[in-house]
């Protein structure tokens, strides 16, 4: 009887590793979810009343999507943005959605796509973090983790933040 038990303990643990390890493969292959890394804003002045989000955002799977809106409870209105040249003069404009292909990336960074945040609800300050929710036509809503920063990050690919 005892030796029963222990091999029935033996293939259930067997089993659960095997369900973990899966798990934990899924999880890894992010089920082709856009993986957003990099995320930063900079630090702005107590008067200041709008700011901007930037990060790197890849799309692992097969099948492309697209950016579709954005939100955050430190923002009355958070807007998708990029800056267009026109002539000499560049000017930031607000745009509905980004595409992102399928096994491609799209960068948010300063001079080019962003997240536009208005009517701050506080001051953004070096060193604090607030929520930030991307919602995807395919893949639905992605919350990630935004760090205020005095300066951009150091590009090294290896910070990831949230998959």
């Amino acid at each position: 009887m005892l030796l029963r038990l222990i091999t029935a303990l033996v293939l259930g643990t067997a089993s659960m590793t095997t369900m973990a390890d899966d798990h934990a493969h899924s999880h890894q292959m992010n089920n082709g979810r856009p993986i957003i890394t990099q995320v930063w804003s900079r630090a702005m002045p107590p008067s200041a009343p709008t700011g901007a989000v930037y990060f790197t955002l890849s799309n692992p799977g097969d099948t492309p999507d697209r950016l579709m809106n954005v939100q955050t409870p430190r923002a009355e209105k958070a807007e998708l943005h990029t800056h267009v040249h026109k002539g000499d003069v560049m000017s930031m404009e607000r745009i509905d959605s980004v595409e992102v292909p399928a096994g491609g990336e799209v960068e948010f960074k300063p001079g080019s796509s962003h997240v536009m945040l208005f009517k701050l609800s506080e001051p953004l300050v070096a060193g604090e973090h607030f929520p930030l929710t991307l919602t995807f036509e395919n893949a639905g809503e992605v919350t990630v983790d935004v760090a205020i920063q005095e300066q951009a990050p150091e590009s090294n690919g290896n910070a990831h933040q949230h998959h």
